[in-house]
C-alpha cells in the first residue's frame, strides 16, 4: 500500500538506483509498477528502456524508447536510447539519425555521450564514435572515462599515437582506471616494450586483476625480465591469481556445457528452427545449439567443448574488434555475432 503512494520521481529514483547495483529485474518490476500509476511519465519509460537495452531485451527497449518519444518527441535520453536499440537491429541509418538530433537539441550530459559513442563503438562506428568522444573530452576535459573510450578508440582506428596520448591522460586524471592501464600495457607489450607493459601491469594489485591474459604476461615477462625461475616467490601470488582466473571460467563453462547438454537432451522434435548465412554464402539451419555445435566443429581445437568455444571466440573478438559476444547464452551469442556482421541471421 505504502508503495502506491510513491511520487513518479520516487519511482524513477528507486529504479536508478536498483539499476546501478545491477539490479536490472528489480529495477524492471519498479519501472513497470510505477507506470501502472503514471502511464504518462516520460521519465518512467525512459528508465524502462535503459533496463531492457541492459537485459538485452532488445525489441521491449525499442518499444518504451517510442513510447516515451509520443510523449516528448525531443527528450535527448530517449533519442539516444531508441537509437542504441535501432543499432541493435542492424539499422544503422536511423541510429545516427537520432543521435545526431539528439545532439542537435544540445545533448550535453556525460553519461548521454558516452553512452551514445559507445553504442556506435560496439557496432564497429569507429570514425562516428571518435567523433563523439573527441567532443565529449573537449566539454569534460576531467573525464578520465571520456579520455580512455576516446584512447581505445583511436587504438582501434589504428592510431596509436593518439590512443597512448588518450590512455596516459585518462591515468592521470584517474590512477585507478585499471580497464585504461590494462589496455595501454598491452598495447606496449604488442610494440615490443616490454619492460614498459610490465611496470603497467604491476601498478595493478595483483587482486585487482581480472584478465587472464594480463596476468599470464606479468608471469611470462617477470621471467623473462628478471631472470625468474617458475618455482620463484615472487611468482606465487601471479600464479595463484592466474589459477583463480582460470577456475573461475573453467567452472562458468563447464556449468553452460552441462546447461547445453541438457537442452540438447530434452528438445523435442519440432524445437524451432533457424538459418544462418555467412558472408561466403553457405549457410547452417537447425537450432541454436545444432548451428553452435557446426561453427565449433568447423573451427575447433581438439577437445574443446561449446562452452570453451564461445567463451574463446568471446574473449579473441573483445581484444581483436572489440565487439562483445555474449558467451553464457548459445541464442545470445549468435544473435550479437549477427549484429557484428560474421553471418546473418535469416529466421
Amino acid at each position: 500500500m505504502a508503495d502506491s503512494l510513491l511520487s513518479s520521481e520516487e519511482y524513477d529514483e528507486r529504479a536508478h538506483r536498483l539499476y546501478d547495483d545491477g539490479e536490472y529485474d528489480s529495477a524492471l518490476v519498479t519501472l513497470k509498477e510505477g507506470l501502472r500509476y503514471y502511464p504518462h511519465s516520460v521519465e518512467l519509460y525512459v528508465g524502462l528502456g535503459y533496463t531492457q537495452l541492459a537485459r538485452e531485451e532488445f525489441a521491449w527497449a525499442k518499444q518504451a524508447f517510442e513510447r516515451s518519444l509520443v510523449l516528448d518527441p525531443n527528450h535527448e535520453d530517449a533519442l539516444i536510447g531508441l537509437g542504441e536499440a535501432s543499432l541493435r537491429f542492424g539499422r544503422r541509418d536511423e541510429a545516427l539519425r537520432l543521435f545526431n538530433r539528439a545532439r542537435e537539441l544540445g545533448a550535453d550530459d556525460l553519461d548521454l555521450l558516452l553512452t551514445m559513442g559507445r553504442a556506435l563503438f560496439r557496432e564497429r562506428l569507429h570514425e562516428e564514435a571518435r567523433a563523439v568522444f573527441e567532443d565529449t573530452v573537449v566539454m569534460f576535459g576531467e573525464s578520465a572515462e571520456a579520455a580512455a573510450a576516446l584512447g581505445f578508440t583511436c587504438h582501434r582506428l589504428g592510431d596509436e599515437s593518439a590512443a597512448r596520448r588518450q590512455l596516459r591522460r585518462a591515468l592521470h586524471l584517474d590512477p585507478a582506471h585499471h580497464e585504461a592501464r590494462i589496455y595501454l600495457a598491452h598495447m606496449m607489450y604488442d610494440r615490443g616494450d616490454w619492460a614498459g607493459a610490465l611496470r603497467e601491469y604491476e601498478r595493478i594489485a595483483t587482486t585487482e586483476h581480472w584478465d587472464p591474459l594480463a596476468v599470464g604476461r606479468v608471469i611470462e615477462l617477470k621471467r623473462a625480465l628478471e631472470g625468474l625461475d617458475a618455482s620463484a616467490s615472487s611468482l606465487h601470488d601471479w600464479r595463484q591469481r592466474l589459477d583463480e582466473l582460470e577456475q573461475a571460467d573453467e567452472l562458468e563453462a563447464m556449468l553452460l556445457e552441462l546447461e547445453a547438454d541438457s537442452a540438447e537432451d530434452d528438445e523435442e522434435p519440432r524445437a524451432e528452427e533457424h538459418r544462418v548465412v555467412f558472408p561466403d554464402g553457405t549457410d547452417l539451419t537447425g537450432t541454436w545449439l545444432e548451428i553452435l555445435g557446426a561453427l565449433r566443429d568447423s573451427d575447433r581445437i581438439p577437445g574443446e567443448t561449446i562452452a570453451e568455444y564461445m567463451r574463446r571466440r568471446a574473449v579473441e573478438e573483445r581484444q581483436r574488434n572489440g565487439v562483445e559476444l555474449p558467451h553464457l547464452e548459445v541464442g545470445a551469442f549468435l544473435s550479437a555475432g549477427a549484429r557484428a556482421g560474421y553471418w546473418r541471421i535469416d529466421y
